[in-house]
């Protein structure tokens, strides 16, 4: 039996579409088949770009291609926002870009502005080294912010048209057919993406007897009535990206180091000063950074190897992970102390570190055709130069803007301008996917290269390199990573 589409208005769901019903030929009439499908059809079909990821890069650049007049989708795995990891620090560079696409004064508001950083050996409690973010005279001044990372995504999903993201979509794999990219979900449904089309097919057993409801249906007789085009998939999906193994992206690698990671909250205020404390020794690294006036957040990163512990262990168990915590911290100040002492299991994470070898950043395909990546799906890092978070943000901000450039404005002769269908539109899309790719590829390398050089050196507990580090190295790694927060990804601005 054949089965047809037919629309009911009452049926619009959580995410803005209209959704279709399946249904037996005997109760669909010919003006429901001729007009109203159409109908459907042109309310669904107006999302051009498709990212799969709901985290920093992937609204970010949603929210930078919605300034530019882009619509697009997100597919995120889970059914709500992830906010785990509780807090990153935003250097300089990240505030640029969240001035680009316009949130950045909405995230000033709710946290306190780090003043500088000090760096303290825990073997022997005394100062290392102190630098001031903000300096007069010659030296660049740098905004410095530990930001929640639950306030950062939420205020980028209440910048975007309602709809915008699609939960509960997990993406399992990809499919290349030419121009057409088909997407699969964990629910058995797929999109199938095309250059100049977009396809959503359900997996469903139809019944006679009943009518299934199904968001995103379109047919493909009516694909040349609706020219609404997806003209890019964009992997935004994390370390373990689906599309970056698509692309041929070699798997992020182990760095042999963990982080646990917490947060305090204090509801009379903490007492702390704005800024940043770091304690370096004993083969770990930590510090404590003020969020806001009552909420502390605090980080520590050791290798699994020298600490004699068992890859997970401190995961599974919480209690056993905060001992470890309290053992590590050397000599350090009492209120220091309280802030991981006083940390509830439930506020705290563990998580290994894993990094993409910066050479294969250069040999590898950060794009191809009218797919790429960004954030940690193109560049994890060590965080220990803080700049995972910033430089996602960074990459929405170029990603948005070499993709606008290419939609928006007229066709020049290169683009292929007279020419039409899916090869135009396909060459179009690939132009600016390698000029994102080429202003990426040197500034992903570097940011990895540097980060995994300064944890080394940090948490090295060799006896000369300790030494070294103490006497000599500290302010100059504290300068390296402030030169890698001093850049500009520049603005929104179609040229």
């Amino acid at each position: 039996m054949n089965y047809y589409i037919s629309t009911r208005r009452d049926l619009q769901d959580q995410t803005g579409f209209v959704s279709a019903v399946i249904c037996p030929p005997s109760t669909l009439s010919s003006d429901i088949f001729s007009s109203k499908v159409l109908q459907v059809l042109q309310m669904e079909m107006n999302e051009d770009i498709l990212i799969v990821g709901a985290g920093i890069v992937g609204l970010a650049t949603c929210l930078g291609l919605h300034r530019l007049g882009l619509r697009s989708l997100v597919l995120e795995s889970s059914d709500s926002l992830r906010v785990t990891g509780f807090a990153l620090a935003t250097w300089t560079n990240a505030w640029r870009a969240l001035d680009a696409i316009g949130i950045g004064d909405t995230i000033r508001e709710q946290h306190m502005q780090i003043h500088g950083v000090q760096v303290f050996s825990s073997i022997s409690g005394q100062p290392i080294s102190e630098i001031p973010f903000t300096t007069r005279g010659k030296g660049v001044s740098h905004e410095v912010y530990c930001v929640r990372r639950k306030v950062l995504l939420e205020t980028l999903e209440q910048e975007l048209p309602q709809g915008s993201i699609r939960y509960s979509s997990k993406v399992v794999s990809i499919e290349d057919s030419g121009y057409y990219k088909t997407v699969h979900l964990a629910d058995g449904s797929f999109l199938k993406a095309k250059v100049n089309s977009y396809l959503t097919v359900p997996k469903i057993r139809p019944n006679e007897n009943m009518w299934f409801t199904v968001i995103e249906i379109i047919l493909t007789e009516f694909l040349e009535c609706e020219k609404q085009f997806l003209k890019v998939l964009i992997g935004c999906d994390g370390v373990k990206s689906i599309v970056s193994k698509w692309l041929g992206l070699d798997k992020p690698v182990d760095s042999g180091r963990s982080a646990i990671r917490g947060t305090l909250e204090f509801p009379d205020g903490h007492g702390f000063g704005p800024k940043f404390l770091q304690y370096i020794g004993n083969g770990v690294r930590y510090g404590v950074i003020p969020c806001g006036p009552t909420i502390l957040y605090w980080f520590l990163t050791y290798a699994p190897i020298h600490a004699s512990l068992d890859k997970g262990e401190l995961k599974k168990n919480p209690a056993k992970m905060k001992d470890f915590v309290l053992s590590k911290l050397g000599k350090v100040p009492q209120h220091i102390e309280t802030v991981f002492r006083e940390t509830a299991l439930d506020c705290m994470s563990c998580s290994p570190l894993k990094l993409r070898l910066p050479w294969k950043i250069l040999s590898g395909h950060i794009y191809k055709g009218n797919v790429c990546v960004a954030g940690d799906a193109l560049h994890p890092m060590t965080p220990d130069i803080g700049q995972g978070g910033c430089s996602a943000i960074e990459d929405g901000i170029v990603l948005a803007r070499c993709l606008g450039e290419v939609l928006l404005r007229k066709p020049t002769r290169e683009d292929g301008e007279g020419e039409e269908g899916e090869e135009a539109y396909y060459k179009r899309v690939s132009k600016g996917l390698e000029k994102y790719a080429k202003e990426r590829r040197w500034r992903s390398f570097k940011l990895i290269t540097t980060a995994y050089l300064v944890g080394f050196i940090q948490e090295n507990d060799w006896k000369v390199v300790r030494f070294l580090r103490e006497k000599l190295l500290s302010g100059f790694l504290a300068k390296l990573f402030l030169k890698m927060a001093d850049f500009d990804c520049g603005q929104l601005s179609i040229s």
